[in-house]
């Protein structure tokens, strides 16, 4: 009896099409259930666990890029040019900065109980527009609450 071993599938699903094109038309970095409800408007029996497999498939392939931003959910960018990210404290959303800085060096850095180091990132915090927008007009109603 020959042994058949199961090959990844490679090939580009409708699915994975969809996926991928939805992705590439935001600017959002979104996760991968906010994906999810987008692909649906398309392919309305598509499951979320799908949408994770193929996302997972895109990642893996270099197609897409996932963002594994320190204390957010993991997010995805089909932007594969350089550059790098900013989040925002408040809401959680993110941008891209153009304007890309080196990554630390990790050669020689000696870390006790870490057999060495595999990759180092840039991560930026910051407060988008409206969230500021946001709390300067909180400050302002609770310094002047007459004016509200």
């Amino acid at each position: 009896m020959a042994e058949h071993h199961h090959q990844p599938q490679t090939r580009m699903t409708q699915q994975r099409a969809v996926i991928l094109e939805e992705l590439r038309k935001l600017k959002t970095h979104p996760t991968a259930d906010e994906l999810y409800q987008i692909v649906r408007q398309r392919l309305p029996r598509i499951s979320l666990g799908t949408v994770y497999r193929n996302l997972l498939f895109l990642t893996e392939s270099g197609q897409i890029a996932k963002l594994e931003i320190a204390g957010s959910t993991n997010r995805f960018d089909a932007n594969m040019q350089p550059h790098q990210h900013v989040r925002c404290v408040c809401c959680g959303s993110v941008a891209d900065i153009y304007s890309p800085v080196r990554e630390p060096a990790i050669d020689n850095i000696q870390v006790p109980g870490f057999a060495r180091i595999l990759k180092s990132r840039v991560e930026y915090d910051g407060l988008c527009d409206a969230c500021a927008a946001t709390m300067a007009s909180q400050e302002a109603a609770a310094y002047y609450p007459d004016r509200v």
